[in-house]
């Protein structure tokens, strides 16, 4: 007699959100922490900006696609799993930004001059896209996975190959934005309109 153990779907129970979402705020911590890091010891130029860029778009496929692998997303059920680990990851980069990299006043004062002054002013910003972000990473899995498990890598491809086809496209219309601000914007943007195009088809 053989059995065949089915992998679990959907999973938005609470254990498996803050398990997941402590995940992604780690990686998050992280990246900008190494992003941080980057930017001190590497002049300003060419190359510290594509080392930025590279490095915001491994940390969006993470927060983005972890949290729809985790919830193993396949419904609607496990889409709002995805997008309660991505909040709940933005909790806990909170917890380390207070915590650890405010206290040795890792970001530079302009960063406060955005908000006037005001050293909240990115983290409800930051609840929002991480939300935002991790819910279209979990249509995107739904979409893809209605036939079987797909990998991260496979999903990770064609946002990435779009999402550099992006950047270049609006750093040669002459976009003045920092060239790491652009390859998050145009991975956001990257994003959602495959989860959505996917999504479409699948119904």
């Amino acid at each position: 007699m053989t059995s065949s153990a089915v992998a679990p779907t959907d999973r938005s129970e609470f254990r498996n959100v803050l398990a997941g979402g402590t995940v992604v705020g780690i990686v998050t911590g992280v990246s900008v922490v190494a992003f941080i890091v980057l930017s001190r010891i590497i002049p300003h130029g060419m190359l510290r900006d594509l080392l930025e860029s590279v490095l915001v778009i491994a940390a969006g496929v993470a927060v983005s696609l972890l949290p729809g692998q985790r919830a193993a997303a396949r419904t609607v059920e496990g889409v709002a799993g995805a997008a309660a680990i991505g909040l709940w990851g933005t909790v806990v980069f909170m917890a380390i930004d207070i915590v650890l990299l405010r206290p040795f006043k890792a970001y530079p004062w302009t960063w406060d001059a955005i908000g006037g002054g005001s050293t909240w002013w990115y983290l409800p910003v930051w609840w929002m896209l991480g939300t935002f972000l991790a819910w279209m990473g979990g249509l995107l899995t739904a979409a893809r996975s209605r036939r079987g498990a797909v990998p991260m890598v496979q999903l990770a491809i064609p946002v990435v190959v779009g999402c550099v086809a992006v950047t270049i496209t609006s750093k040669l219309l002459g976009n003045p934005a920092p060239l790491p601000a652009q390859a998050g914007a145009a991975y956001t943007l990257t994003l959602a309109a495959l989860a959505l195009f996917a999504n479409a088809r699948k119904a």
